[in-house]
Parts: C-alpha cells; sequence; structure tokens
C-alpha cells in the first residue's frame, strides 16, 4: 500500500505532538508515526520556564496548565559537607513550572485530530525519490506499507533514526547518570512551592513540589563502577544506602515515599554542539526537532523547553508557505526548512554547551577552584537568573485575518 501525506512527523514525545498541533493550528494535517502501542508518557517531570510557556501559548494551551501547575518563586541549594544553605529567588513571573511530562503530552495531543498519530508503526528505511526538480521523503513501514511525504520531521529521540539518516553525528555519553523520580503524599507534603537541591562532590539532587500531594525528585551521579540496576526497588534501596546516603534526612526521606512505577534510570546523553551548528540536520525537505536534533543534559531545564520552541518555529516557516499558497508546496519546503535549521542551530547550539558547563560547575571536583565556581558564582549569581539567560520568545503562528485575506505573522526570527 502506498499512502501520500504533506507533513510525516516521527515520533509523538513532547516535540512531535507539539509540531503536529503546530501544524495544526495553521491548517496543516500532519500524520505522527510512534513505535509504540500509545503515547509515550514515561518520565516523571519536567521544568518549564518562562520561554516554554510562549511557546504553549502559541500553541494554545498554556491556559490548560497554569492554573494546575504554579510558578516557583524561589529555592535553595544546601551543600551536603557543610550543611551551609543558600537561598534563591526568582523574579516575579520569571520563575519555572513543574509539570508532569504526562498531563502536558496528553494536553497537546487533545489538540489533534482523531487518528492523526499512528501508533504501533515501525520504519524500516527512508529514501529520497526524485520528482522532476524536487525530492520527496520515502519512509518504508515494516508492515509493507509506503509513505511518501512533501515533509519529513524527525522527533525520534535521542538515538533517532531520522538523524542517523541525515548524517547527524553519534550522541555522546555526558559521563553522569541520572535517576528520576515521583514521590506521593496522599495527606498532604506539606512543602512551599520551592526548589530544594542538594550538592556534594560529584553528585547533585533536589526535589520540587507539582501540587499538594506529589513532588519530583532526581539524582544526577557519576558512574560508579557497575552500572546502576534496572529494578526500581533496588535502584532506591542503592539511593538511600549508597548513593546518597550522606544526604539529608529530608531529601532521603522523598526517596523513600517513591512511587517505583514512575522510577527511572538513564544515562545522560547530548550531541556535540558543533555538529548541531555546522551539521546536516537537514536535508531537501527532511530534518529533526526535540531530542533527534539536539539532546542536552539537563542542567539548565531546557530539553523539554527547547522542543517546544522548535515545534512553533517550524510551524510558522510551513505555515508562511502553506497559507500563502493554500497548499503544501513541495518545491517551497526545503526553503522553509533550512529557515528553521538556521533560526534554530545556534539557540539549540548554545544551550546544549550551557547545559554541559553547567552540570561541569555543579557537580565539579572537591577543589577551591570549583567550589568556588559553584558556591560564589553559579548559586551565588547565575542560577536565580537562569530563567533571563534562557529567557527567547519563538514567536507565534501565522495566521490569516482581516477583509484582505492576507497573512499576518510576528516575531520572525533569523539567526
Amino acid at each position: 500500500m502506498e499512502i501520500m501525506e504533506d507533513v510525516v512527523i516521527v515520533g509523538a514525545g513532547i516535540a512531535g505532538v507539539a509540531t503536529a498541533v503546530a501544524l495544526k493550528k495553521v491548517g496543516i494535517r500532519a500524520l505522527v508515526l510512534e513505535k509504540s502501542e500509545g503515547l509515550r508518557t514515561t518520565g516523571t517531570a519536567l521544568s518549564l520556564f518562562p520561554n516554554a510557556w510562549i511557546a504553549l501559548d502559541a500553541l494554545g494551551v498554556s491556559h490548560k496548565l497554569t492554573s494546575l501547575y504554579p510558578a516557583l518563586l524561589r529555592g535553595c541549594v544546601t551543600n551536603v559537607a557543610t550543611g551551609a544553605v543558600q537561598d534563591i529567588k526568582f523574579g516575579e513571573n520569571s520563575g519555572p513550572r513543574a509539570i508532569h511530562r504526562k498531563t502536558l503530552l496528553n494536553t497537546l495531543a487533545e489538540e489533534l485530530p482523531p487518528h492523526s498519530i499512528r501508533f504501533s508503526t515501525k520504519i524500516t528505511s527512508i529514501e529520497l525519490q526524485e520528482h522532476g526538480r524536487i525530492s520527496i521523503p520515502v519512509l518504508h513501514l515494516e508492515d509493507g506499507t509506503t509513505i511518501k511525504s512533501k515533509v519529513l520531521i524527525g522527533c525520534d529521540g535521542v538515538h533517532s533514526m531520522v538523524a542517523k539518516w541525515l548524517g547527524l553525528s553519534e550522541t555522546i555519553h555526558s559521563g553522569r547518570y541520572a535517576v528520576r523520580g515521583l514521590s506521593v503524599y496522599p495527606e498532604g507534603h506539606g512543602f512551599k512551592q520551592e526548589v530544594h537541591q542538594f550538592v556534594d562532590v560529584g553528585k547533585r539532587a533536589g526535589f520540587v513540589p507539582l501540587n499538594d500531594k506529589e513532588l519530583y525528585w532526581f539524582l544526577l551521579i557519576p558512574p560508579q563502577g557497575n552500572e546502576m540496576p534496572r529494578d526500581p526497588e533496588i535502584i532506591q534501596k542503592e539511593i538511600i544506602e549508597k548513593y546518597a546516603k550522606n544526604f539529608p534526612s529530608l531529601y532521603l526521606d522523598v526517596v523513600r515515599r517513591a512511587d517505583l512505577s514512575e522510577l527511572t534510570w538513564a544515562p545522560l546523553m547530548l550531541r556535540n554542539p558543533l555538529n548541531v551548528i555546522f551539521g546536516n540536520t537537514c536535508k531537501g525537505n527532511v530534518t529533526v526537532a526535540g531530542d533527534a536534533m539536539h539532546p542536552m543534559t539537563p542542567d539548565i531545564a531546557q530539553g523539554g523547553c527547547s522542543a517546544l520552541e522548535d515545534a512553533v518555529v517550524l510551524g510558522r516557516h510551513i505555515g508562511n508557505s502553506f497559507i500563502k499558497n493554500g497548499v503544501v508546496v513541495p518545491e517551497e519546503m526545503e526553503g522553509a526548512i533550512y529557515g528553521y535549521v538556521k533560526e534554530r542551530r545556534w539557540r539549540v547550539g548554545g544551550l546544549i554547551t550551557g547545559s554541559f558547563l553547567s552540570g561541569w560547575v555543579q557537580q565539579g571536583g572537591s577543589n577551591w577552584l570549583m567550589k568556588f565556581l559553584r558556591d560564589f558564582i553559579f548559586y551565588g549569581f547565575i542560577f536565580s537568573k537562569l530563567s533571563k539567560v534562557v529567557v527567547y520568545d519563538c514567536g507565534k503562528l501565522p495566521t490569516v485575518s482581516g477583509d484582505d485575506g492576507q497573512m499576518h505573522s510576528s516575531n520572525h526570527k533569523t539567526d
């Protein structure tokens, strides 16, 4: 069976579903291919800074989430070795909001027409077929189906098949691992809307309220000999008795309350930022977004935020052409895709670099220089201003309005 589509998106994670929503807002129905049996709602939570909420506003869903997740106004960082505590204040309306990943993904998916996402779909190969002066991406599926598309967008994660096809470099292990969990307090946890962090030599941990009864928590560690086990009960036990045994009881109690079904462990991966800036992030009418383009460490909480930015920028560039012509014109899509890549490559390359350096400073060694950089420079000055450091307006999606029927869009950006 052979199918022709305007836009095919590979992967139904945050980047993929958000991109489909952005395209729907400009009048394009995209087909999302997902290899899993349902939405990839694994993963506990993520922190969204104001730049992400600008993107969610452009996608038309921010109002559904802001009432559920209040902004964080302040926080504290505890030095595990000395017990010293540093207070951190976020500026008004500039603090992040911690949000369930599942809620974000479901909220975005609800915006899509029925059957927009095709689950249990495995791609076996990708090729370009020449059609006159243009090349059309062609996907071959495991069930024998062939899908031709005017645009192909890979949102298929850290180990992206589309990124590999484009020739992007393999992802790099950062040398650290992350354990993430969700702790539930049926009677209420009693914590204020504040970020709690704990730093030790080579380790960093923290927790933040999601609502009155749930906390999101994490632990970042370097390799400790043998890899951490996969069994959630053993992971929890080893965190308490080994990896974080000298951390304050406040943090250990949160780990003890973990919902084991939500506990995850994974290596922290990234892509060489120079490869993102100068590499093949597009070819003809094919490109990538989200982790498929720019996997980064979580140290400035921009992985999910930047994926939402990608979606809006893609929707704007493709939508500009669609609204002008009334259809997706394949001959114009290469220019639209290149415009997206040009706008995004320096932005996300900088975020990858900033995230890695932030983690290096926060989990550095025990010498006096690293302690000075961490305690006095990073936590003393930079951390509370992160919302300003990463602030970014990805713009709005184009719309048709007015008697003249002309397209009106704003905040068109270039690199």
